[in-house]
């Protein structure tokens, strides 16, 4: 596993190193030993899979507030998304940068989005996957959301949403 470091503190993209042959190819997604090297949490909670049938799907931005922030490990196993990150944590030195990439079945990258940064994503294909493991499990009190629109965080996305939940689009404008 390739690990590179975001301009988020504590985020980072994860590439999988392949080993290819006839078959196909092998990767690991995911290991302890490699994870705790980097100071990285390695403990899985709860494990989430989000299907979406339509391209231009939005969900987000959400992040669990404290004591439930949850770290997350986020890959495309379909389809391909537009993964955005909004750091929203008071006192980091990256407060309310934020943080794009694709991530796809075909690139295998993954997201380690560390607790108190908010997630969100646009799908860019139809029948697109999402796989998710959580440090913790959720806890709907702890639930939180912003608006993946609103002008503080100015967020370049590569198409407007064309199906998007009620909640994920009436959040109000940020206020710290």
């Amino acid at each position: 596993m390739h690990f590179r470091e975001t301009a988020i503190a504590g985020a980072w993209l994860v590439e999988p190193e392949r080993h290819e042959d006839e078959r196909g190819f092998f990767a690991r997604t995911f290991c302890r030993d490699e994870i705790a090297a980097h100071g990285l949490e390695a403990a899985i909670a709860q494990a989430s899979v989000s299907f979406n049938p339509r391209r231009g799907t939005l969900r987000g931005l959400h992040w669990q507030a404290a004591p439930h922030e949850e770290i997350k490990w986020v890959r495309c196993t379909r389809g391909a998304i537009w993964d955005v990150l909004v750091d929203l944590r008071p006192d980091s030195p990256s407060r309310l940068a934020h943080v794009a990439v694709e991530l796809s079945a075909e690139n295998g990258l993954q997201l380690y989005v560390p607790g108190g940064v908010a997630h969100g994503f646009l799908t860019l294909r139809d029948d697109t996957e999402v796989s998710y493991r959580m440090s913790v499990p959720y806890h709907a009190p702890s639930a939180r959301g912003a608006r993946w629109n609103d002008p503080a965080f100015g967020i370049d996305w590569p198409a407007e949403p064309v199906l998007i939940s009620e909640r994920d689009r009436t959040y109000p404008d940020w206020a710290p």
